[in-house]
């Protein structure tokens, strides 16, 4: 009986011990009024608690330690408080809901000027919530243009964390972050926006939406430069449906989607008989294929698994602008992707995220003829594409990535591999190209060059590259974090470990917190493109050689009295090749301003050193001769090109959040020059590479976007985004191989890279959409409350999300829409002739799209 007690007293002492070693959260949810929200749910890891009638969730028997608590509903702000040290017995926590407006994260029960000088915040982030994602295009491939035009040169796009493969529908993406990383040891990419996907799981029951939209010529408006107005139909179509396997564990997702269409090319030229304009139609069918399952490992631990498969058909590539209907080649793509990924917190202080993928693609190509093809410059190229082969990519990447806290500094280390296995079986060119210099020369039967590719294309490469790195963020004071880190590179084909310092600051000087400064600095490496070695290897004159005559006969290339056969020639990489580098530096200034504005100013300044250009290294020299006679023109690839980019961006973003209204706004003014069009790109003069200085192809000094969208009554809703580019440079050129380097890139005496300008572009796109949601979803559903996640380390919401359509107690919903690209039919001109002797030149001979309407239906159950 004695050993009895003995038990039963040791238990109690055991239980109480353990209860006053465990944490409770109690969370207290209320509305901007103040009034408590009931029926809310609190997910503490798998566990879910519902608030009761006084708007309480209580989360017992935690594990001490720090957390991040999330805080979520549709129709308001969501809230985010990051690193919550919960000690053991009861911690409190009040949240006020804000109505929804642009997404942001919001540290709750945190100094403003200790969130606003946090280097990992979203501070400098532009976030858009599931009302602005309602109204980008609803075809993926659109609205990742969009995207992209939004964010501005060099953005890069990444979905959960992975480059490569298919943007998700709209009904799968939960929040989309643009994010300028500036000095963060952790990115490979310099100077570069990212656009940030991150899609939502369905962890508390069955969401599914259906889709399609049709854009037909009969909506359309003509283009210009078409003779009559064109036949073009745009037919989409998409499903998608996310929801448990395992209640509060596991989820599965799956989307398919297709796409068969016909859009129409311009076709402008001057042929010996007159002018020529027409159409031609470019057919276009896809079908892609997604499925990802996410699942809670533990309470702190998420798995998300995602395979893809891709494939779509393209013909008449190659036709358009000067190049007639002969010259169409049709193109296959099979891609498939998978995916497997993990996150979560380890322990107190530890936050880990691993990320593996496997990437295969596939893709042929066919000619509609093999004929020799005949250029003549500027006025119309005919012939056959002489495409025909196969291009063959498989490539792995894994990376993992570890937080750690201790005391002020947030440690961040991390790897990353890269690897890849190339088989190019692509020939190009082997019947031949003949290039006159004008119509003239044409109609004299007298072409400056011909050249054309022999041999076997058949090459396999390997190429890997890996890269580590440490950064710390040292929190000096509530208002200043120190930044500083180090990331090492090393990649096959070009020796040598290179190491890249970076550092910078963060800075809050205001106690209010509505002021940010941050400014750093960096050095990022260049990896070698794989293609371009790929290339490269296949070009070696091993492979194929590049066979050239000057003053060729025509037809019979060597039938001309003047002809020159020159020796074969071949592409090589310089001996001491090095890797391209960037150094960065930047200084940002955020302010919070009165009426929910953020204003956001940038000054980006980036230096590129050891670019990669092409240079003849045999150019025949003022005597006429070249220095290897055995050789023709041998393209060697070498690291000798610089860059300068100085820019400021101006970003403005304000939100109604009563009224429901967003506007962003963002103005760019930059300069860009370089002395490289890429590493083949010959110059005009291979003895001079200082007239290859000049504005570089995507130089656009202005740029203007912006995106708005405000509901109008009956349940209408209006977004519209407009985007305004100044001109962009082109290179004015003489039409003749006046060096003998069988290139016809001379320019004028005088006349540097890129010395012309094009015209503006005016884009302005609408979309109005009716949308209404009813049916009460099935007891066990979300009913329409908030949803409180609290997650461990910085993981951010691995189990929340958001219905599509609107308020999540509704089962289904309804939404139509008509969007117009181009709505003001504005003349986007493009392809300006630089060549001196073409009829066209300093004229353009073809535009973008005119106005185009897509309407269309998405049905959510």
């Amino acid at each position: 009986m004695k050993i009895w007690s003995q038990a039963l007293l040791f238990l109690a002492w055991a239980t109480t011990v353990s209860a006053q070693q465990a944490a409770t959260l109690r969370v207290t949810v209320v509305d901007p009024s103040g009034a408590v929200l009931v029926g809310a749910k609190v997910s503490v890891g798998t566990d879910t608690i519902e608030t009761d009638g006084s708007g309480v969730a209580i989360a017992p028997r935690l594990e001490p330690g720090r957390y991040t608590i999330r805080v979520e509903s549709p129709g308001f702000e969501a809230y985010e408080a990051r690193d919550v040290r919960l000690r053991s017995g009861e911690n409190r926590r009040d949240v006020k809901l804000k109505l929804a407006r642009l997404a942001e994260t919001v540290n709750v029960g945190r100094d403003p000027r200790e969130r606003a000088s946090d280097a990992r915040s979203d501070a400098f982030a532009t976030i858009l919530g599931q009302a602005e994602i309602n109204e980008l295009p609803d075809d993926p491939d659109e609205m990742e243009r969009v995207l992209k035009e939004m964010a501005g040169p060099g953005a890069m796009l990444r979905v959960n964390g992975f480059h490569g493969g298919r943007m998700p529908s709209k009904d799968q993406i939960q929040h989309i972050r643009f994010r300028r990383s500036m000095f963060a040891a952790d990115t490979h990419e310099q100077g570069s926006i990212f656009i940030d996907i991150t899609t939502k799981p369905g962890l508390d029951n069955w969401r599914g939406s259906t889709n399609g939209g049709l854009r037909d010529a009969a909506l359309n408006s003509r283009n210009v430069f078409a003779p009559v107005k064109a036949d073009e139909r745009n037919q989409r179509y998409g499903f998608s449906l996310t929801g448990p396997l395992w209640r509060k564990h596991t989820s599965l997702s799956f989307s398919a989607d297709g796409r068969d269409a016909y859009d129409s090319k311009t076709i402008v030229a001057a042929l010996p008989a007159g002018l020529f304009a027409d159409s031609i139609r470019k057919p276009f069918t896809a079908m892609n294929f997604t499925a990802r399952v996410e699942h809670a490992l533990t309470r702190n631990q998420m798995l998300r698994v995602e395979a893809q498969h891709n494939h779509n058909v393209s013909d008449n590539l190659g036709v358009g602008d000067f190049d007639l209907a002969e010259r169409a080649y049709r193109q296959t793509a099979d891609e498939d992707v998978f995916r497997v990924s993990t996150s979560g917190s380890i322990r107190k202080s530890l936050f880990n995220e691993f990320r593996f993928q496997w990437r295969s693609t596939d893709t042929g190509f066919s000619a509609a003829s093999a004929a020799p093809a005949v250029l003549v410059l500027n006025a119309f190229d005919s012939g056959g594409a002489q495409i025909g082969g196969t291009l063959a990519q498989t490539e792995i990447e894994a990376a993992d990535n570890l937080d750690i806290a201790i005391g002020r500094h947030a440690f961040r280390t991390g790897i990353l591999f890269e690897g890849g296995l190339y088989r190019n079986n692509e020939l190009q060119n082997p019947t031949g190209t003949f290039t006159f210099a004008s119509l003239s020369a044409f109609a004299a039967g007298t072409p400056s060059t011909f050249t054309r590719n022999v041999g076997n294309p058949l090459v396999e490469v390997s190429q890997v590259q890996n890269a580590s790195y440490f950064q710390d963020d040292y929190r000096a004071s509530k208002s200043l974090t120190l930044s500083a880190g180090v990331r090492q590179e090393i990649q096959s084909h070009i020796g040598g470990l290179h190491v890249a310092p970076r550092g910078g600051f963060t800075w809050s000087p205001f106690k209010s917190g509505k002021t940010t400064v941050r400014a750093g600095s960096g050095v990022f490496y260049d990896w070698l493109d794989a293609q371009t070695y790929e290339q490269a290897v296949q070009l070696d004159g091993t492979h194929l050689a590049i066979d050239a005559i000057v003053n060729p006969g025509y037809p019979d290339p060597a039938a001309g009295g003047f002809a020159t056969v020159l020796p074969p020639g071949r592409v090589q990489f310089a001996p001491n090749l090095e890797q391209p580098v960037m150094y960065q530096s930047t200084v940002g200034l955020e302010q919070q301003l009165p009426g929910g504005v953020r204003l956001n100013a940038m000054y980006i300044h980036l230096q590129g050193d050891h670019e990669l250009r092409g240079i003849d290294i045999n150019a025949p020299g003022a005597n006429g001769r070249r220095p290897d006679p055995s050789a023709g023109t041998i393209t060697q690839v070498d690291s000798i090109a610089r860059s300068r980019m100085d820019g400021l961006s101006v970003n403005v973003n304000w939100a109604k959040p009563e009224k429901k209204i967003f506007i962003a706004v963002n103005y760019f003014l930059s300069r860009s020059i370089d002395q490289t069009s890429g590493p083949f790109g010959l110059p005009a003069d291979n003895f001079n590479l200082g007239v290859e200085r000049g504005p570089s192809q995507n130089d656009a000094r202005h740029r203007f976007n912006s995106l708005a969208n405000a509901p109008l009554p009956f349940n209408f809703r209006i977004g519209t985004s407009l985007r305004v580019q100044s001109a962009l440079p082109y290179n004015i050129t003489t039409g003749r191989d006046d060096n003998g380097d069988t290139v016809s890139n001379d320019r004028p005496a005088g006349a540097t890279r890129n010395s012309a300008r094009g015209r503006a572009t005016v884009d302005l796109g609408t979309r109005l959409s009716w949308a209404r949601a009813f049916g009460t979803r099935a007891a066990g559903g979300v009913p329409g409350g908030p949803q409180v996640h609290i997650v461990r380390g910085n993981d951010a919401d691995p189990l929340g999300g958001m219905s599509a359509m609107g308020p999540s107690d509704k089962r289904y919903g309804i939404e139509l829409y008509a969007q117009a690209y181009n709505l003001l039919n504005h003349v986007n001109a493009l392809n300006f002739s630089g060549v001196l002797t073409s009829p066209f030149f300093g004229q353009p001979t073809s535009a973008a799209p005119a106005r185009r309407v897509e309407i269309g239906i998405r049905l959510t159950f």
